[in-house]
């Protein structure tokens, strides 16, 4: 009776196991860090582990270019970005447990080249790509490094001296999205990365990156108010700076009035007003027409994070998959 009594349990709790639904996991999640940076440095392992205590069980990968951390530093500052994208797509789409999608987050630069990887690949998809400082628009200078930084050093002073030269935009990395407003003609010429990314070439146009990224689920940017790192700092909205205050005087005075948001006494043009979002060119009016891009602040310097970044891992990353 008794052999009898634990079989039948047995065969009970195994159908009762057979007829519920699916367990539910944590979706993954997906990091890049930003420049100056490495995927396994202290802060990206603290950072990775913070996620974990908020999100128990989630799988996380931090991007690499090059497995040694030095030599992944380096990369953020030499090299080709638009072979990393390609590096990295293959990197994820080796990894298991990214197949089914993942949310991503990226660390100032590695923000928008996370919305690179999102318009020439996605696949495996991104459902929420939550980027922090990131410029997105571009830079109009280069910021200064820190003291006793000479690999920063030697790359900035680099980058300022032949910036549109051909050998800067295939390997200086923050050449490759400096974006002059008073020189645009020679960036459209010599630019090769942020020029396709933000579709600006008409003739070479392409449709899919559109597609793709209205394709996301949300689209988080994150700026830094008192940023002096990323200029205009409002590029982590996709602001950028106007060529200049007198080519706006044939504007309306509502839209005037728009632009008056200011850094360091240059004139904005918010997203909303940008040529790539009124002729949709990657799909951000469609995306935020159906409410898909929240615009968020941290209060402090480039990437001075703080306690900003908690409420949107809460709420963007973690989600749960069946």
């Amino acid at each position: 009776m008794y052999i009898c009594s634990l079989f039948c349990c047995v065969v009970s709790i195994y159908a009762i196991l057979s007829y519920a639904s699916p367990i539910s996991v944590v979706r993954p999640l997906v990091l890049w860090h930003g420049l100056g940076d490495s995927h396994s440095s202290p802060g990206m392992l603290e950072f990775a582990s913070l996620i974990k205590d908020i999100h128990p069980g989630i799988f996380v990968h931090s991007i690499y270019i090059e497995g040694d951390l030095d030599k992944d530093r380096r990369a953020g500052f030499y090299g080709n970005v638009n072979e990393q994208i390609d590096l990295v797509a293959q990197q994820l789409a080796e990894i298991p447990e990214l197949h089914g999608g993942f949310d991503a987050i990226g660390l100032s630069q590695g923000g928008q080249f996370l919305r690179a990887y999102v318009e020439r690949y996605n696949s495996p998809p991104v459902n929420n790509l939550i980027t922090f400082g990131s410029q997105h628009m571009g830079i109009s200078d280069i910021p200064l490094c820190r003291p006793y930084d000479f690999l920063c050093q030697v790359a900035r002073r680099a980058t300022k001296g032949a910036v549109y030269g051909e050998w800067a935009q295939t390997n200086l990395v923050q050449a490759q999205y400096f974006r002059d407003p008073n020189n645009l003609d020679t960036y459209l010429k010599a630019n090769h990365f942020l020029t396709s990314i933000n579709n600006e070439i008409p003739e070479s146009r392409n449709q899919t990156y559109s597609h793709r990224l209205a394709s996301l689920d949300n689209l988080i940017l994150v700026i830094f108010t008192k940023d002096k790192t990323v200029v205009p700092k409002e590029s982590a909205w996709f602001g950028s700076e106007a060529v200049e205050d007198e080519d706006l005087a044939s504007l309306d005075g509502s839209t005037q009035t728009a632009l008056q948001s200011r850094s360091a006494d240059k004139t904005i043009i918010p997203m909303r007003l940008q040529p790539l979002y009124l002729e949709d060119w990657i799909g951000l009016r469609e995306l935020d027409e159906r409410g898909g891009i929240a615009f968020e602040s941290c209060d402090g310097e480039h990437m001075q994070m703080n306690g900003c970044w908690e409420h949107l891992v809460q709420k963007y990353a973690g989600g749960r998959v069946n």
